[in-house]
C-alpha cells in the first residue's frame, strides 16, 4: 500500500510512524511545504526571550533521522498544488519542478494559517509578523536584533499572550491590543480578570475593546479604532487560526465550520480514500456535541495515531475533544477544559457556576501559593460542562483532573470521592478539587444558595443586604462600598444586630468563612445567599466597586 501524508509536525508526523509500526511494508510519503517537517511549534515564543536557549531545541525531527528510524520517505520544500481524487494523485511543486505522485490512501494535515485582518496599511508594514513557523520566527528574531524597543501584540489569546511575556522578557516594552473586552476570551471575564491584572502587573499595557485599523509609516505607527496611536518596532498579529483547506476544497472535499475540512468518525472526508486530521478538520465538541475547530496539539497528535489505526484496519473512532488547554504568563497560569460558563449558557443548557480558593499544596508548608477553581455544571443532574483555574503553581495538575473527569463522565457528586496523593510538599488532605465537588453538592442538595459576582449589583439595588464577615484588619485591604461587618466569629452574639425581616448576601475573602456565616444565619431563621468566590473575586474582576480606607 501506498500512503501520502499532506503536512507534517503534529497530526501528520504521528500519522507517518504510527503507520510504519502497523504497516512495515507499505510505502510512505510525507510532503511539507516548509522547511521543517517535524518542529515544537508551541516552543517557539519562548525562543524569543531565550528561555529555550538554542534554535536547534526546536527541530524534533529531521528528514535522515525519519528515514533512518522509520524508513519514512520526508520531503521538506515539497508544497502540493493539486489533488485529483479520481485518478488518485497529487500534484506536487519543488524547486520549480512540478512531478504527478499516486496514491492509495491519502492523509490530508495541513493544519491552520494566521488569520490576517484586513487593516489598512498592513501590506506596506514592514516589521508586522504572525507566528506558526520557524521561518516565520527567524523574520522576529530578525527584526528584534534591529534594535527593536516597542512591541504591539494585537490579539490577547494564548500564543498572543506567551509573545507578549517573552517579549517583555527580552527587554521590550509591549502593549496588548484586543478586540474583546478581555484578555484570554477562551475563559469568562472574572477568570481572566487575574490574567489581565498580572499582565498590569509586569508593566504590560492592556488595551481591550479596541482594534487596529491602520499601519502607517510601514508599521511604525498603529492607529486604533478611537483615535489611539502607538508606536512600535515590531507588531505581533495574533488574531486567530483559520483551517488551512484551500487544497481540500480545490479537490471537491466538503468543507463545514469555517471552512473547516469535514470527515467522520473514521476522519474519512466526502472523497475516497482521503483522510484528513489536525487543526484542519471540524471535529465534535464531545460535551455538546456540535461542530467545533480546536486547534491544539494534543487532539491533533491522537487524530494522527488513530488515522493510521483505520488505514491499518483497527476499529478506531474519533470521540471528539473538550478542548483544554494553559497558557503561563508570568507567574501566572490560566487554565481551561471544557466549555466556558458563556457557551454553556449560550448553548441554552442548565449552568450552574461555582468557585473555589485553595492552595497548591498544604498551607503551612513552605511555598504555597493560590489557586482559584471554577466550575460550571448542571444543578440537577451534577453533569459537568468545564472547569477553569488560575494560579501560580499546581494548576495543571487540578485542570487536568478535571478534564479526566468530564472525558470520563464523573459528575460533581464524584469529584469528594477521587483520592489524590497527598504529602504536605504535594498538595493537601482535601484537595481543591475535593472542595469543587462539596461546594458543587452543598448547591444542589439546598445547603447553600450562592449569587455571583454579576449578580451583586442588582442584588443590592433590589434591597438585600451585604454582609462581609471579615477582620478590621482585613478591610483595611479593601472593602465593599455598601456592605455591614460583623467578623465571623463575633456573629452568633450579635444576631441581635440583624434583621430577620431583610434578606443577607455574606461575603469574606474567598468563601470558606461566609459559607459558616451562611449555615449560622440559615439555622437562625435568616434568608441569606453566599458571595461565591467572596471579595477577593469581586474585588479582581470589579476593582473600581472597591473602596480603600
Amino acid at each position: 500500500m501506498k500512503i501520502v501524508i499532506i503536512g507534517g509536525v503534529a497530526g501528520g508526523m504521528s500519522a507517518a510512524t504510527r503507520l510504519r509500526r502497523l504497516m512495515e511494508d507499505a510505502e510512505i510519503i510525507v510532503f511539507e511545504k516548509g522547511p521543517y517537517v517535524s518542529f515544537a511549534n508551541c516552543g517557539l515564543p519562548y525562543f524569543v526571550s531565550e528561555e529555550i536557549k538554542t534554535r536547534d531545541s526546536l527541530i524534533v525531527q529531521t528528514p535522515e533521522a525519519l528515514a533512518a528510524r522509520f524508513q519514512l520517505d520526508v520531503r521538506p520544500h515539497h508544497e502540493v498544488l493539486a489533488i485529483d481524487s479520481k485518478n488518485h494523485s497529487v500534484t506536487v511543486q519543488s524547486n520549480g519542478q512540478t512531478v504527478t505522485e499516486t496514491y492509495d490512501k491519502l492523509i490530508l494535515s495541513p493544519g491552520a494559517k494566521p488569520f490576517i485582518p484586513p487593516i489598512k496599511g498592513l501590506s506596506e508594514a514592514k516589521n508586522a509578523f504572525s507566528l506558526r513557523s520557524i521561518p516565520d520566527l527567524d523574520q522576529i528574531i530578525d527584526r528584534l536584533q534591529n534594535g527593536a524597543r516597542q512591541a504591539v501584540v494585537i490579539g490577547a489569546g494564548f500564543i498572543g499572550l506567551e509573545m507578549a511575556e517573552n517579549l517583555k522578557k527580552r527587554g521590550l516594552a509591549v502593549t496588548i491590543v484586543e478586540k474583546a473586552p478581555q484578555v484570554l476570551s477562551q475563559l469568562d471575564e472574572e477568570m481572566s480578570a487575574f490574567v489581565e491584572k498580572e499582565l498590569r502587573k509586569n508593566d504590560i499595557q492592556v488595551i481591550t475593546g479596541q482594534s487596529a485599523v491602520e499601519f502607517r509609516a510601514e508599521g511604525k505607527e498603529l492607529i486604533l479604532e478611537d483615535g489611539t496611536q502607538l508606536t512600535s518596532d515590531v507588531t505581533i498579529l495574533s488574531v486567530g487560526v483559520q483551517p488551512e483547506s484551500s487544497l481540500a476544497v480545490q479537490a471537491g472535499i466538503k468543507t463545514g465550520l469555517r471552512g473547516g475540512i469535514l470527515v467522520d468518525e473514521h476522519y474519512q472526508t466526502s472523497q475516497p480514500d482521503i483522510y484528513a486530521v489536525g487543526d484542519a478538520i471540524v471535529v465534535k465538541q464531545q460535551i455538546t456535541n456540535e461542530d467545533a475547530l480546536i486547534s491544539l496539539a494534543s487532539p491533533a497528535n491522537r487524530q494522527g495515531r488513530q488515522v493510521a489505526d483505520v488505514i491499518a484496519g483497527l476499529e478506531r473512532t474519533n470521540k471528539g475533544s473538550i478542548g483544554t488547554a494553559i497558557v503561563r504568563t508570568f507567574s501566572m497560569s490560566a487554565a481551561s477544559a471544557g466549555l466556558s460558563e458563556r457557551v454553556a449558557r449560550n448553548a441554552k443548557l442548565p449552568v450552574s457556576v461555582v468557585h473555589v480558593s485553595g492552595k497548591d499544596h498544604a498551607s503551612y508548608y513552605p511555598g504555597a501559593t493560590d489557586l482559584v477553581l471554577k466550575l460550571i455544571f448542571d444543578a440537577k443532574t451534577g453533569k459537568i460542562y468545564g472547569a477553569q483555574g488560575v494560579g501560580e503553581k499546581g494548576l495543571d495538575k487540578r485542570i487536568d483532573i478535571l478534564a479526566t473527569a468530564i472525558k470520563g463522565g464523573l459528575t460533581v457528586f464524584d469529584l469528594p470521592e477521587l483520592e489524590f496523593t497527598y504529602a504536605p510538599p504535594f498538595g493537601s488532605a482535601k484537595d481543591p478539587v475535593n472542595m469543587l465537588g462539596y461546594a458543587a453538592l452543598n448547591l444542589i442538595e439546598g445547603i447553600s444558595q450562592s449569587i455571583q459576582w454579576s449578580e451583586l449589583p442588582d442584588a443590592l439595588d433590589s434591597g438585600k443586604i451585604l454582609l462581609d464577615v471579615r477582620t478590621p484588619e482585613e478591610l483595611l485591604q479593601g472593602k465593599f462600598p455598601q456592605a455591614i461587618n460583623i467578623p465571623l466569629n463575633e456573629l452568633r452574639e450579635r444576631l441581635d444586630k440583624l434583621d430577620q425581616t431583610k434578606e443577607y448576601i455574606v461575603s469574606c475573602h474567598s468563601g470558606l468563612r461566609s459559607y459558616i456565616a451562611e449555615r449560622i444565619l440559615k439555622q437562625s431563621g435568616f434568608t441569606v445567599a453566599n458571595l461565591d468566590g467572596a471579595f477577593q473575586l469581586y474585588q479582581t474582576v470589579r476593582p473600581e466597586g472597591i473602596i480603600y480606607a
